[in-house]
């Protein structure tokens, strides 16, 4: 069993070792690349002010923020929930360097790069040159993503967890595999049938005419000797 962890977060700007705070986490549980439904996610008040123009990303307030349970209160559910799995996140040293941030602060073990999955740097592996945002991945691998009006941190991970089966091109593999396994009609017995044989109820008629074959004929008799096609040619 592979469980991962897909990890998303929101804070209040973009220096995690200044004075910007992660304002939300948003965890979902992966078992063998499949979502289980297990979730982690809470709201953090960061003990400052969230700019405006961190709020037009994200949506989240000063005031909404205000009785939410500041990081050190959530900190031991948060890495219980994680436990010692793969982290899958996207641009992950953004949000690694906020979490590690926080957990200095209250002097917790912090996380390291070694055991995270960075989705941005497989994007660009895989699609050099194109845009590798979330929502370009989404379009690209046609994920609806219609209710993501604003960044939030689960909503995130859920997305992120389908971009990174496609990414690995996984979904593709389990499609193949689901077509390509017919059963034996007499005992239901599975059996793996080569993905490009195709049974065909009737053959299909040939494309060359009686003309076309005229013509190999006279070509090949023209080589002399005993050519290998002669030995082919029944009619």
């Amino acid at each position: 069993m592979q469980r991962e962890i897909v990890l998303d977060t929101e804070t209040t700007g973009l220096n995690a070792q200044g004075d910007d705070r992660l304002i939300e986490i948003g965890c979902v549980e992966i078992v063998n690349r499949v979502p289980t439904g297990n979730e982690y996610h809470c709201y953090i008040n960061p003990d400052r002010e969230v700019p405006p123009e961190a709020e037009a990303i994200h949506g989240l307030s000063t005031q909404f923020l205000l009785d939410k349970k500041r990081f050190n209160e959530i900190a031991e559910e948060f890495l219980e929930f994680i436990g010692q799995d793969t982290l899958v996140i996207h641009n992950a040293p953004f949000d690694i360097g906020f979490l590690n941030a926080e957990l200095e602060r209250c002097r917790r073990q912090t996380l390291t790069m070694d055991r995270v999955v960075d989705t941005l740097t497989l994007a660009r592996r895989k699609h050099p040159g194109s845009s590798n945002n979330l929502d370009a991945l989404c379009k690209r691998y046609g994920i609806d993503n219609s209710k993501r009006i604003k960044h939030g941190a689960l909503m995130d991970s859920l997305l992120l967890a389908e971009v990174y089966v496609e990414l690995l091109g996984e979904r593709q593999a389990k499609l193949e595999l689901a077509h390509t396994h017919r059963k034996n009609p007499t005992n239901g017995s599975e059996h793996r049938q080569p993905s490009s044989s195709i049974i065909r109820a009737k053959k299909l008629p040939s494309r060359l005419t009686h003309a076309d074959l005229e013509k190999h004929r006279e070509f090949v008799n023209s080589l002399g000797g005993d050519v290998i096609w002669k030995r082919y040619d029944t009619n």
